[in-house]
């Protein structure tokens, strides 16, 4: 840190520098000087300011030529897209007046989400040999034998194929219906509670020991039903995917099995399930509440418990 008597000459130095520094002296100095002529160190003051003018005005123009060639670039950039726009548009327009249409999605996968190499390597490549259903018609042929003769009609094709896709196939890629399984597993637990609800009262308790009374009331009354039934029990995941079996859900389902000569083992009763609930949600999702209460009560229940 600089003493105070160095910050005083540094300070004094300074102001001998400023183009007002002259109008500090004492009036007689000054007149001499005006009457002796410009001194140096008046020369090297005007010197100093008209350089310090030079250089604040070639900023400026720096600065003005740069925001004009940034303007200008700006221009150029968006002259490109709207022209790449424009191209875009005309190739859609060809592309439909010729009747090319893209492929749907559910039918192949997109280039971009493909490895150049794959990264499996099976201990025994027969194994990652797995043949599934590619015909629309055997998916709307299984989808009326579940729903009835309007069923492959209440449900656009997009979703009927991704109801029954599950994440093991094609690693994922053409989407999965794990998310319409979840809502379709809660709308049939809530028609199951329903009907245990609304089934035959439960009996009544024994008489106590010590003749104390339970309380009871009508709205309560119906709840004592669960103690004797419970959702899981008449949705078990072995009876949904014993009804899977009997609509030859199997047939269009699409997965990957991780042994194909063992399809217990590789989980198929958690598949099958999984699709009859994400069949219950699309339906739901696409139609409502009400045709799926009655889709779950009329072509489910009914023929689980038959």
């Amino acid at each position: 840190m600089a003493s105070g008597g160095a910050r005083t000459v540094c300070r004094a130095a300074r102001l001998a520098m400023m183009p007002g520094a002259a109008l500090a002296r004492p009036l007689t100095s000054r007149v001499a000087s005006l009457a002796a002529g410009p001194t140096a160190a008046t020369k090297t003051t005007a010197t100093a300011t008209t350089r310090w003018i030079s250089t604040v005005g070639a900023r400026q123009a720096a600065d003005t030529t740069s925001f004009d060639d940034f303007v200008a670039e700006v221009e150029k950039n968006q002259a490109a897209a709207a022209a790449a726009t424009a191209t875009a548009k005309k190739a859609a327009a060809s592309a439909a007046e010729e009747g090319e249409q893209q492929p749907p999605r559910w039918s192949y996968t997109p280039a971009a989400m493909k490895a150049p190499v794959s990264m499996q390597r099976p201990k025994d490549p027969k194994r990652s040999i797995w043949h599934t259903n590619e015909d629309p018609e055997v998916l709307d042929q299984f989808y009326a034998r579940f729903l009835g003769t309007h069923g492959p009609r209440l449900l656009p094709d997009e979703l009927k194929w991704l109801a029954v896709t599950h994440k093991s196939f094609d690693q994922g890629r053409r989407g999965f219906n794990d998310r319409l399984a979840y809502l379709g597993r809660q709308a049939i637990i809530l028609e199951v509670a329903k009907n245990i609800v609304s089934g035959s009262q439960a009996p009544a308790p024994a008489p106590d020991a010590y003749g104390r009374q339970p309380f009871e009331h009508p709205s309560l009354a119906a709840l004592e039903n669960f103690a004797e039934h419970q959702p899981a029990d008449v949705i078990s995941r072995e009876k949904m995917c014993k009804l899977g079996m009997e609509l030859g859900l199997l047939k269009v389902m699409r997965w990957k099995p991780r042994l194909p000569e063992n399809l217990s083992g590789s989980g198929v009763e958690v598949v099958l399930s999984g699709a009859i609930h994400a069949i219950v949600g699309a339906v739901q999702l696409q139609c409502g509440a009400e045709v799926a209460s009655r889709v779950i009560q009329e072509k489910i229940l009914k023929r689980l418990n038959n």
